[in-house]
Formats: C-alpha cells, sequence, structure tokens
C-alpha cells in the first residue's frame, strides 16, 4: 500500500496523522529505557519501561508482521480555570480519547486488510518512538511527539499489520536552542533535552502509589491528575485552536468538584473515572490528590472536610489532609 492512500483512509476516519515504518526492533529506545532505569529515573513506574525487550520489538507482537502504522489524535481543548472548590486533570484525561483512537485504528486495520494487531496505550509497544520512525513527528526536549500544525497535544497509537505499506519519511526537525519547556517545568523535572526524571515529575506524582513529597504537594496546586505546564509553554503548541474546527471540540470533563472525590463513595468514584489511571484501582490515591488540591483551591468551608481526614484511620491521607489543613489556614490567616 502506498503511504499516500494510507493517509486519506486514515483523514476520512477522523485521524489527525498516519504515518508507517517496517517493523524493526527500536535498538534507540530500548537503549535509552536501559539507560535510565538504571539512573533511576523512572522512580517505580512500570507500563512500556518494565519490558523492553517486548516493548522495544514490534516485530514479535504479531505473527508475519511487515508493517508499524502509527495514528494521532487530537485532544486539545480550550482550558478552563478552576475556581473555589475545584480540581483540573490534564486535557488528555478530559474524556477516554484513547477508547476514541484505539476504534479508529481498528476501522484503519479493516480498511487496510490482512491480518493486524491495534495497540493503544498499551505497556508491550513504545508508541512514541514508533510515531518518530513513521514521519509523524519529532521528539521534543520534554520527551513528547510534536506533531507538525498539531504540536503535542496527541494521543498516539499503533496498528502492526502484515500488509507491506509505504514508509513515511522521518522529520529533520529539532526544537533548536529553545528550553521553554525545561525552564516552565516548576519541579526542574526535565533534567537534561528529552530526558525526564519521574522523582521530580508532578505527572508521575498524581499517579504514585505512596505519599506525595512535601515540596511537590507545594508546586501541585489545584491539579488532581496529570501536568500539562511543559506542553503549555512549548511554542509548537500556540494557535492549535485556529486550526481545528470548532465542532471538534469536545471538552469532556476538565474540571472536578474535589469535595465530591472525597464524599462520593469508592465504587461510584471508581465508576467515573475508568479512563483514569489510578495505582491498584484504589480511590485512596484519587482522594489523596484531592485533599493537596484543596490547600490551593480550597476555602474556609472545607476546613471541616479537611479535619475529618485528619483524624480518619487511613493514616496517608491523614498526612496529606494535616499538610493541606495547615496551607489552606496559613492562605486566609496571612
Amino acid at each position: 500500500m502506498e503511504i499516500a492512500s494510507l493517509r486519506d483512509i486514515g483523514r476520512a476516519l477522523g485521524l489527525d496523522a498516519v504515518g508507517a515504518a517496517p517493523v524493526e526492533p527500536y535498538e534507540r529506545a530500548e537503549r535509552a529505557i536501559s539507560e535510565r532505569r538504571v539512573n533511576g529515573l523512572f522512580a517505580d513506574m512500570s507500563f512500556t519501561v518494565t519490558h523492553p525487550e517486548i516493548s522495544c520489538h514490534p516485530e514479535h507482537l504479531l505473527e508475519a508482521a511487515r508493517s508499524v502504522v502509527s495514528a494521532a489524535l487530537v485532544y486539545y481543548v480550550p482550558g478552563f480555570e478552576p475556581g473555589p472548590g475545584q480540581g483540573h486533570l490534564a486535557r488528555h484525561a478530559w474524556r477516554d480519547y484513547y477508547a476514541e483512537l484505539r476504534l479508529k485504528l481498528a476501522a484503519l486495520g479493516e480498511r487496510i486488510g490482512g491480518t493486524y494487531r491495534v495497540l493503544v496505550d498499551s505497556s508491550e509497544h513504545v508508541d512514541r518512538e514508533a510515531a518518530v520512525r513513521a514521519g509523524i513527528g519529532f521528539f521534543g526536549k520534554n520527551g513528547l511527539v510534536i506533531v507538525p500544525r498539531l504540536g503535542s497535544w496527541v494521543v498516539l497509537g499503533t496498528l502492526v499489520s502484515d500488509v507491506v505499506i509505504e514508509s513515511g519519511e522521518p522529520l529533520e526537525r529539532d526544537c533548536g536552542s529553545c528550553r521553554l519547556c525545561i525552564d516552565a517545568c516548576p519541579t526542574r523535572a526535565l533534567v537534561q533535552d528529552g530526558v525526564l526524571d519521574a522523582r521530580r515529575c508532578l505527572s508521575y506524582w498524581t499517579q504514585a502509589r505512596t505519599a506525595i513529597p512535601e515540596p511537590m504537594c507545594e508546586e501541585m496546586g489545584a491539579s488532581v491528575y496529570g501536568c500539562d505546564i511543559c506542553q503549555q509553554a512549548c511554542p509548537w503548541n500556540r494557535g492549535v485552536e485556529k486550526r481545528r474546527e470548532k465542532s471538534t471540540f469536545q471538552a469532556g470533563e476538565p474540571l472536578i468538584s474535589l469535595e465530591d472525590w472525597l464524599t462520593v463513595g469508592d465504587r461510584e468514584l471508581l465508576a467515573r473515572y475508568q479512563r483514569l489511571y489510578v495505582p491498584r484501582r484504589d480511590p485512596r490515591f484519587m482522594r489523596r490528590n484531592a485533599i493537596v488540591a484543596l490547600a490551593s483551591a480550597g476555602t474556609r468551608e472545607h476546613e471541616p472536610l479537611l479535619k475529618r481526614y485528619t483524624h480518619g484511620r487511613d493514616e496517608l491521607l491523614a498526612e496529606h489532609a494535616r499538610w493541606a489543613l495547615n496551607h489552606l489556614r496559613a492562605r486566609f490567616d496571612r
């Protein structure tokens, strides 16, 4: 199949960018993962970094695999500022964009024909490496894939096929001397070009399975899941809204009620947020984040709620509630 035909089919299915590359091992990515694991940069993260011998070898993901098709779906929607008592999520978590991409890639596989396998948000495959090889984008200094005209506001997915597809040309682009994303990170998590230290990353800590260190709590503000700071600083991400049809904007759920996260039942809270990664599917980690966010976004009316948590049986939540209550009071007692 010619690459032009692949792109035409992708556009017809609503994909924002599509490319292809031959099935080959991702030696560069595997080497980088191994080096960063040795240096502890992944903290206790798992996902694609746990088994690079699998995630960096698409040739083993499908019998007789010949092509790796990479696709991008834009998730940018204009932002909303949280009000008192509200927390916010990173844009990619406003709705389940991965589910949408998964369906579109399955439809693409049917149109291509042959045997295929769809991998979206999967621990078995490094989607970013595939996207760069397929010519969809290039690696930015924040480690994300930047797609020309679309920036990094994209979710990525992959289709491994036994059909031979013409390869795209890798982009000869980079960020040049720009380091706005590196300088914008409040915790200096970007330790060098394209290299993230998860131990300093706010997004990591919103998904961690332990207590959040106080220096990180102080920088989280009203965020309860993920972080967009480095993307907001990136020049490639400016003007994306002007290049998108307004009819494609589907806001999902950018803001949440912090009080709701702290009072609704466990089962209901998890059922509402199946799209989020929650360690061990334990809602206490969501409540931990909401407690921390109340330190910045709460009002005097939230003091009794925090105080109840300081006396609760769960020491993880009590510890964060004591910290948040002190900071909340300090905001109003200045």
